[in-house]
């Protein structure tokens, strides 16, 4: 997905974070339910619920600063931050979650506009839900018009607020007495209230930080802009709920606190001023989560992530703003607005919050723990536990507040994950996952390095020499089943010229076999070497290939007729023996028919020869069976001893070999003097043959090793040959 341009940016620190995040987050719960809050909670646990939920933003805003301050920041907010650092999956749910979260944000402030205004004017008489609607449409209006209005409005709304906070300190300070604050210190809880239900009524106050980082495309400074509004802003912020919260009980007992409603107004120096004030609050909230909303769902939009998004990625003017997205915002707080009142509306949006802000402090957490090399934040205050203990604390929070609630919205979440994954969107921006991805194989790296190994660890860890693999597909797809999920394959191709030449052309091949493996559903890894010849670069492939503990342990061959490869395939076979590598030769029947890809017809058969190499054929066709299109295919194994051989012992002794081994097999024994000709005449109707072998160490072997094995490659159906370097084990 290509990235957009940046819109326009102009606004400062003081205009484009400190502002919208201090009139957010000084809002409706201040003025309408803080003394509410207080009454009930008293003054250590209401002070707990203060400084609490003032911790959750203070440890997200270390991690929002560090992101914001390592990549460059464009429109979009939280979601453009957590979508560039955990990725399209992570970023694009909780985008959604985000948006709906602004949206329904405004009809809580509207609501408590509605709640403040009727309360004043009670002799109106006006209907609440047209008033609030009227209210919204007003909000929708103003910022429809434009960001750069709706800032300068803020402005005044500023200046209100802080007035209106001063008038109840100058009113509440002579009132205030150290004996009604000791009387207020402990709780006294309504009927179904408690101290979880007082925490999620009140968090809303103080998700404003949000507020001044879904300005980020219209900030001049994102990266120092953010941090220093939005400390500055907690801190001031922070300073007026503690300081409120303390006059509040120590003015009143608890029981006046319950029962006076609206009392920050009845101890304001000058009342009018706290109704003005109460009206700044809510409606600059309103304001800010009707600007900020509609900008996330435009970068959501913008990236493509839900292509039925798009047409909410268009902007308006030179400042590009978000106008449909701003009507679909106004048409959800509308939504709300009929459905719910504040009380009700506060602990979900609590929880989409919370939500928001675990994973914007994972996805510090992860980028910190990992020592991504490219994450350098300039933000010097940031350290990886801090995203931790937040992350921590958000999902520890949530548990408390809602367990139900909380795992659905998780269950959602996740649900919206796979759903952008299984959409294979490709993303242009890195994400943390691969860097995640890197950092726990590193670690299993240096683990295995460390382990000594034991046979019961053994997986199949496959070098398959097979070119182009699109010329020779049926040899990728046995190295994937014959690994089976529990092993390592990778596909090999060897260029032929001049290494300081072939540079591009090597990328190039490497290119199209991971175009290959991905197209076709392999399992598999590409490695592409240049030599100047064939068995120089088989070497090269043998010796450096894989890392540590995952280094190939078996070689995959295809059997050729062509004499002019001989020399080099035998070359590979006692290069592979010397190295300790076990050894697998293919022969593919290409005149057989094939129910599905590589998969024939007829059982799957074990020549038992001997138990070197049998034991690792059995393991072979045990994992062979693991597969959904060989599953249904019998396993037997083959004995043809001297017809003069007891057989009741050699059975005996299979069947111990079997059942030590856990596996499942029939066993057939023939009897002959001629293996080769009674193979023939038993398979009939062959699957895969797997038989051993042992290839020639000298070159004057070769010859005879070629006679030996023309009466074997003469049997119908595939054939595996199979010589085990002696890793494997049938009892591990």
């Amino acid at each position: 997905m290509a990235e957009t341009g940046p819109a326009p940016r102009r606004f400062g620190t003081f205009a484009g974070v400190f502002t919208p995040t201090t009139l957010t987050i000084l809002g409706v719960i201040l003025f309408l339910r803080f003394g509410d809050i207080m009454g009930q909670a008293g003054v250590l646990r209401g002070m707990a619920i203060v400084l609490g939920a003032q911790t959750v933003t203070l440890l997200t805003s270390f991690s929002l600063s560090a992101i914001a301050t390592n990549t460059p920041v464009k429109g979009g907010g939280a979601y453009f931050l957590i979508s560039r650092t955990l990725g399209v999956e992570f970023g694009g749910g909780i985008g959604l979650f985000l948006y709906l979260a602004q949206a329904t944000s405004v009809a809580l402030y509207v609501l408590g506009f509605t709640e403040s205004f009727l309360g004043a004017f009670p002799s109106l008489g006006w209907d609440s839900r047209l008033v609030a609607s009227c209210v919204n449409l007003g909000v929708f209006l103003c910022v429809f018009a434009g960001a750069g209005w709706t800032i300068r409005l803020q402005y005044g709304i500023l200046a209100v607020l802080v007035l209106a906070v001063l008038s109840f300190f100058a009113g509440a300070l002579p009132l205030a007495s150290l004996h009604t604050l000791a009387a207020n210190l402990h709780p006294a809880y309504g009927k179904g209230s408690g101290f979880f239900p007082l925490f999620a009524l009140f968090f809303p106050a103080v998700t404003g930080i949000m507020a001044g980082v879904n300005m980020s495309g219209d900030l001049a400074d994102p990266g120092r802009s953010i941090p220093v509004g939005t400390f500055t802003a907690i801190a001031f912020t922070g300073s007026v709920y503690v300081g409120m919260g303390l006059l509040l009980s120590a003015v009143l007992p608890q029981g006046e606190l319950l029962s006076r409603g609206f009392v920050v107004r009845e101890l304001a120096l000058v009342p009018g001023l706290v109704n003005a004030g109460v009206f700044a609050a809510t409606l600059s909230s309103a304001l800010g989560s009707m600007m900020g909303a509609p900008r996330v769902l435009q970068a959501f939009a913008r990236d493509r992530v839900l292509p039925r998004l798009a047409p909410f990625a268009r902007g308006s003017g030179k400042t590009q703003e978000p106008r449909l997205a701003t009507l679909l915002t106004f048409l959800i707080a509308q939504g709300a607005l009929l459905l719910g009142d504040l009380d009700a509306v506060a602990p979900v949006i609590t929880l989409f919050f919370l939500v928001t802000y675990a994973t914007l402090n994972l996805a510090c957490f992860l980028e910190g723990v990992t020592r991504n090399p490219s994450f350098r934040p300039r933000f010097r205050w940031h350290h990886w536990s801090l995203s931790l203990l937040g992350t921590l604390e958000c999902l520890g929070l949530m548990a408390f507040l809602s367990p139900l609630w909380s795992l659905l919205c998780l269950l959602a979440l996740g649900g919206t994950m796979v759903l952008i994954g299984r959409a294979e969107i490709l993303a242009t921006w890195g994400d943390l996952t691969s860097g995640l991805a890197f950092q726990r194989a590193r670690a299993s790296l240096i683990r295995l390095e460390k382990e000594k190994y034991h046979p019961k660890n053994w997986r199949p860890s496959i070098l398959a020499l097979s070119g182009g693999a699109w010329n020779r597909n049926h040899l990728a797809e046995y190295a994937c089943c014959l690994a089976s999920g529990r092993g390592v394959v990778s596909l090999a191709q060897v260029l032929l010229g001049d290494v300081e030449t072939l540079g591009t052309h090597r990328e190039e091949a490497e290119r199209l076999l991971r175009k290959h493996i991905r197209e076709n559903g392999l399992c598999a890894f590409p490695v592409v070497v240049a030599e100047e010849d064939l068995g120089r670069g088989m070497k090269t492939l043998l010796q450096c290939h894989g890392l540590g503990g995952v280094r190939p342990n078996t070689v995959l061959l295809g059997w050729s007729e062509d004499p002019k490869r001989r020399e080099t395939f035998f070359q590979t076979l006692r290069l592979a023996r010397r190295m300790g590598k076990s050894i697998l030769v293919l022969r593919y029947d290409q005149t057989r028919s094939r129910e599905e890809g590589i998969v024939p017809e007829g059982p799957l058969s074990v020549w038992w020869t001997d138990p070197q190499n049998g034991s690792l054929m059995l393991l072979l066709a045990h994992l062979l069976r693991q597969n959904p299109l060989w599953r249904d295919h019998p396993l037997r194994i083959l004995l043809t001893p001297p017809p003069q051989a007891d057989r009741e012992s050699l059975v005996t002794g299979m069947q111990g070999r079997l059942e030590k081994a856990r596996i499942d097999g029939e066993i057939e024994v023939l009897p002959t003097e001629d293996p080769e000709e009674t193979l023939s005449r038993t398979l009939a109707n062959p699957g895969l043959l797997l038989i051993g072998f042992a290839p020639p160490e000298e070159e004057e072997e070769e010859e005879a090793f070629l006679a030996r094995m023309a009466s074997l490659l003469a049997l119908p159906g595939d054939l595996l040959l199979v010589c085990h370097a002696g890793h494997a084990s049938l009892e591990a």
